[in-house]
């Protein structure tokens, strides 16, 4: 039941993988994988996409997701991937992951809720014969767990592709201290470790017989110390001092982008992409750090986190910030990505619509609720639908299948409801109008501050 041999040696020399280094053979791979043939279908559309998208637009700007309602919006608004991440799932703890350690289980609960999502947007979008949308964003997702090791990620890799990962990065930090995006003082493991990671994970997708795209991740341009010293290629940037942490001994790090530098330019061979994890919001930093790998690795392509640490306003300008990721994208910066955008456009909507809603009460809703339909109108945004505008034709379509009994009148799809709403002053009493006071503020403390939102319904 497994498939040809001389297929997997064509395919290993194909162009999709020139540059990339496996350092096992086949008969590991035919060792390994078991002799019943899975097709793994979500995973294996989802990696062949993304990695057309990579090689034919000029970058892909994507979004980090917490569920996948966000992620049938961004697919809605015409996003082509969704990344998820460890980090927003844990509650985007800043810190160190020592309260809530990075889990596997997260991402890959967030994985199999994000194609459920899409699956079933897709399928409703498809049985109303609605304009052609492709549902399916390739979803990039994190493979660490807080076990770490080669083992740990080969199994992690499996399990992603399961739920239909794409593509799955793994970083270089100890997993025992590994800290969010920006944050200082991280805890690196050994070079040689760290590829073992990545070659581990390549081995699990060929297993599966998945072209995953695997991403390496540096976390080396803000790191302090690193677990072991024993490998020669990082010796030169220990200082010779030790700290007592958090499990052990560490050695002291001279972390900065020539150590990410050195770091990527090691994982290369090993990974499809390359990603460094910088401290700051620092243009040529990352036009160093590709110069570096393309002088070495003509082509190899290259992620960023556009951070929400950073403070983009008070680091650049209004027209900087909109030329940013062309001019990342010129750099060879394909996947181009928010990390936390789920968790902080979540949080900001909800505290700025409660706020509202603390000085306004049902006004504040009304005014949502007329943007949500003036968005339907303009941008066809259709989640506004009821219940039955959206769900009911097609679980009616699985009825009617079941029962085989045709409606002698199908029910037409209910328009949705465009009526403004605006707010009433008046009263009514015995169909006499008189003058009434709006709803005082239910937390006098607190100053009322116009919305956006607000601003939208008038």
């Amino acid at each position: 039941m497994s498939p040809n041999k001389n297929a997997n040696n064509t395919a290993w020399n194909s162009p999709r993988w020139k540059g990339i280094t496996r350092p096992y053979t086949h008969a590991d791979v035919d060792r390994l994988k078991g002799t019943v043939n899975i097709e793994y279908s979500l995973a294996r559309a989802g990696a062949e996409k993304f990695w057309k998208l990579l090689r034919s637009e000029p970058f892909i700007p994507a979004l980090g997701a917490l569920n996948g309602n966000q992620a049938v919006e961004m697919a809605q608004a015409g996003l082509k991937a969704v990344y998820l991440s460890d980090c927003p799932l844990t509650g985007g703890n800043p810190g160190t992951y020592g309260i809530h350690p990075t889990s596997a289980h997260n991402v890959l609960a967030a994985v199999r809720a994000v194609n459920s999502a899409l699956l079933r947007a897709d399928q409703i979008g498809h049985s109303r014969r609605q304009a052609r949308l492709d549902w399916m964003l390739p979803i990039v997702a994190e493979g660490d767990t807080e076990f770490g090791g080669s083992l740990s990620s080969f199994e992690s890799t499996k399990a992603l592709i399961e739920a239909g990962a794409a593509a799955i990065h793994f970083d270089d930090q100890l997993p025992a201290t590994r800290r969010c995006g920006q944050i200082g003082g991280k805890v690196l493991i050994p070079m040689e470790e760290a590829i073992q990671k990545l070659i581990a994970a390549r081995l699990a997708a060929d297993t599966m017989g998945v072209p995953t795209v695997i991403i390496a991740r540096t976390d080396a341009d803000s790191a302090s110390y690193i677990s072991g010293g024993f490998d020669p290629r990082d010796q030169p940037f220990l200082t010779g001092e030790t700290t007592r942490g958090y499990n052990g001994s560490y050695n002291v790090f001279r972390g900065g982008m020539d150590a990410a530098i050195t770091r990527a330019l090691a994982f290369a061979p090993y990974a499809d992409m390359l990603w460094c994890e910088t401290s700051d919001l620092n243009k040529e930093d990352a036009r160093k750090f590709a110069n570096a790998i393309h002088a070495q690795f003509p082509g190899k392509m290259l992620a960023y986190n556009c951070s929400p640490s950073f403070h983009w306003r008070a680091k650049m300008n209004e027209e900087d910030i909109a030329c940013f990721q062309r001019d990342l994208a010129a750099m060879g910066y394909r996947f181009q990505f928010i990390s936390l955008a789920g968790y902080h456009t979540l949080n900001l909507s909800m505290f700025q619509f409660a706020k509202d809603y603390a000085h306004s009460g049902m006004t504040a809703y009304s005014q949502l609720q007329q943007l949500e339909r003036e968005m339907a109108d303009q941008l066809g945004h259709f989640a506004v639908g009821t219940q039955d505008d959206v769900r009911t034709d097609y679980v009616e379509a699985i009825s009617s299948a079941i029962t085989r009994h045709p409606k002698t009148s199908r029910r037409q799809p209910r328009p949705l409801a465009h009526e403004h709403f605006e707010v009433d002053t008046l009263d009514y009493n015995d169909g006499e109008a008189t003058e009434r006071t709006p709803m005082p503020h239910l937390y006098p403390s607190l100053e009322p501050t116009p919305l956006p939102m607000a601003a939208a319904a008038d």
